[in-house]
């Protein structure tokens, strides 16, 4: 038992120097470089100790007790250092260590500070005084029992106060630091109990200790994501419960283990050992389980709060998500509003300018790629009634939703749980479908009038943003009309300069070098204008809209494009089909449509345009389709580039002229919808409303 315990604390104090050597030599870290090597070189110290008192066959003496005392305060004051940082308020006030969202004065340090001091003192007096060790050896086995629930603590306050991704980095730390803390516990739990340390456990400490040197190592290799930053922090009584919780599984699995000792002859001390380890293996896998959380939560909500919520501290963390610097607004308006309910995703709808509703967003990911129309009844029931709807319940109960009908893509989706709308002045602005929780959750009266107060919050957030995007569009189309007055300015220099050769051409005209001069001076100008014209692609008309044959309209565009190569093909399934539009902008909108697509497709690919009816079947509206055999698109391209103005994938384009097309389109009360596969081919479709002569007669 000597040589096991020589050499088991032997490994632990290598282990522990050269971890520390390295963090010391190599570890470029920020404030923890310092309290990480001291703790691991302390904790070498301590392990070597004790393996000399191993050697010596000494159990227990006071200089290691004194080690081990600041071991336990290396230790702490590493987490401390790792969860939080020293502030200076802005009033003035003395600095305090601000953790989470609760500030701990310097005084609670101190207080911990004052435990260990005192802890140190009694060992001092132990050991020069013998005669005192009985009498101060229990109060000293209750000082080290504390000094590891306060590492407890801290290691649980270390994880839960950080970010998902920090938690990535420090995860196998606090797995390491509570193991040691939460072993020290055990032992001195059960010497408390029996009044006096077990041999074996006191043997088996530093291979204990020895495995907890990979797990912190490898949080180091992963050191780029240590950061001393705060995510929100968790409820007071949350986080004692999981402590309190943890130290009756421990002393539950100590008796026993105990009781498998003495029970199993021989092998009571080999069958104590694996269940020992075995247990706080699943404590951790408990600890890290994000549905164990969510039931805690719950049930603390449930059984120890009249409300279900802290709405100071939810109200923050919601306003802190939406508020965050940076794009994907649609993304954390989805988290802000999963986290009430305990759900682990969602997607977000949105009316897009077609008027129907889409997926704009889905976190963590988009599951869906279909739309539902605004006026169709799922959406003018959400309007109406601003109900969050349980699917669950509506699929059992369908009697408490009157009128409601659910489509069938929210039926269809997999884990489908609620549909929160989203209210901007009494109008449905879009609405977010949220998973089926991690743990059971009742939907009381509650629940579902915070969901649709934040559901109402998200929704002027979302708003203020397309507001913001408009404006910046419009700054754009300021800019573009500024540049106007330029062109009209250079313009204004050309004509006059055209005057004046106008004006001696009479006088001049048998001159050749004038004749010279004017030709140069023409094709100059004609140059100049080309680029000027260029520049401006949109122009105003004052004509009225008129009847137009949509089959001529298209035929005059195409006779424009006869230059072109590969050569446009049209295909009219019904001829004489009218709308009533302004010739000039319709033209240049199917136009700059065929344009793409010729400019798209390789020469000896197709273009086709189509004139007909709709494929669906309506009578009263034409569709121009404009198919191509070109390089296509992407969906994310159509999605956030196509329609965009004032970007373009050409090196001379301006980038307004899709964006023009469909603002025309939908003027005239029609739509202007785009498929396309890359490297396949893409296809337009433009639908405009009929203009019938004789109703319109008929009317008059």
């Amino acid at each position: 038992m000597i040589n096991i315990a020589a050499s088991s604390y032997a490994l632990a104090a290598t282990g522990f120097l050269a971890l520390g050597l390295s963090v010391l030599s190599g570890w470029h870290g920020r404030v923890q470089r310092g309290t990480l090597s001291a703790a691991c070189l302390a904790t070498a110290a301590w392990a070597a100790a004790l393996g000399l008192d191993a050697v010596q066959e000494i159990l227990w003496n006071t200089g290691t007790a004194a080690l081990e005392v600041l071991r336990d305060g290396a230790w702490s004051l590493f987490l401390v250092a790792l969860l939080g940082d020293w502030r200076s308020d802005a009033d003035g006030q003395p600095a305090r260590l601000i953790l989470g969202r609760f500030p701990a004065p310097r005084a609670g340090l101190l207080a911990a500070g004052c435990v260990y001091l005192l802890l140190l003192t009694g060992v001092g007096i132990g050991h020069w005084n013998n005669d005192l060790l009985p009498v101060l050896g229990l109060p000293l086995l209750i000082g080290y029992v504390g000094l590891s629930v306060y590492g407890m603590l801290l290691v649980e306050q270390v994880y839960r106060n950080k970010t998902i991704e920090e938690r990535w980095a420090i995860k196998f730390a606090c797995l390491g630091i509570g193991g040691m803390f939460a072993y020290d516990f055990y032992m001195y739990s059960n010497a408390l109990l029996f009044r006096k340390l077990s041999a074996d456990l006191w043997t088996a400490r530093g291979f204990v200790n020895a495995l907890t040197v990979p797990l912190i190592a490898l949080s180091i290799t992963r050191r780029k994501s240590w950061t001393t930053s705060f995510a929100v922090s968790r409820r007071v009584v949350f986080h004692s419960a999981a402590l309190f919780g943890s130290a009756i599984y421990l002393l539950a699995m100590g008796s026993v283990g105990y009781y498998l000792r003495y029970v199993g002859g021989s092998w009571g001390t080999v069958m104590q050992t694996g269940f020992l380890f075995g247990a706080i293996s699943l404590l951790g896998v408990i600890l890290f389980s994000g549905t164990a959380r969510s039931w805690l939560k719950v049930s603390i909500s449930k059984h120890f709060y009249r409300y279900n919520y802290d709405y100071r501290e939810e109200w923050m963390r919601f306003t802190r998500t939406l508020s965050e610097r940076g794009p994907n607004l649609g993304e954390r308006a989805i988290q802000a509003l999963a986290v009430l309910v305990e759900s682990p995703g969602g997607t977000l709808w949105q009316r897009d300018a077609g008027g129907r509703f889409t997926v704009m967003a889905g976190w963590p990911t988009v599951d869906t790629h279909v739309s539902e129309p605004a006026n169709a009844p799922f959406c003018r029931f959400l309007e109406s009634t601003q109900w969050v709807v349980d699917v669950d319940e509506y699929v059992e109960r369908p009697d408490k939703y009157e009128g409601l009908a659910l489509p069938d893509w929210l039926l269809d989706a997999p884990r489908r749980w609620l549909v929160v709308p989203l209210m901007l002045q009494e109008k449905l602005f879009g609405f977010v479908v949220l998973q089926r929780a991690r743990s059971p959750v009742k939907l009381n009266w509650e629940i579902i009038d915070l969901l649709e107060i934040a559901g109402s919050q998200a929704a002027s957030y979302l708003a203020q943003e397309d507001a913001a995007n408009a404006l910046m569009v419009a700054r754009q189309f300021e800019s573009f009309n500024r540049m106007s007055t330029f062109v009209v300015h250079d313009l204004k220099n050309l004509v006059a300069q055209l005057s004046l050769m106008n004006a001696n051409a009479e006088k001049h005209k048998d001159n050749p070098e004038f004749q010279r001069d004017m030709l140069e001076t023409l094709n100059h100008s004609v140059q100049k204008m080309k680029l000027l014209l260029q520049k401006l692609s949109r122009s105003e008309n004052a004509d009225k809209p008129q009847p137009l044959a949509v089959d001529d309209v298209v035929r005059q565009a195409l006779a424009l494009k006869s230059a072109f190569e590969p050569h446009p093909q049209l295909l009219v399934e019904q001829a004489g089909l009218s709308v009533l539009a302004d010739r000039e902008r319709l033209e240049r909108v199917l136009g700059h449509l065929i344009q793409n697509a010729i400019e798209a497709t390789p020469r000896d690919g197709n273009v086709m345009v189509r004139v007909a009816l709709p494929a669906d079947g309506r009578e009263d509206a034409v569709e121009v389709e404009i198919t191509d055999t070109g390089e296509g698109m992407t969906e994310e391209f159509i999605r956030e580039r196509l329609f965009k103005p004032f970007d373009s994938t050409k090196s001379a384009g301006m980038g307004i002229g899709v964006f023009e097309s469909r603002e025309y389109i939908t003027e005239l009360g029609g739509t202007l919808d785009v498929s396309s596969q890359p490297r396949l081919g893409t296809t337009f479709k433009v639908v405009l409303p009929l203009h019938r002569v004789a109703a319109a007669a008929t009317i008059a």
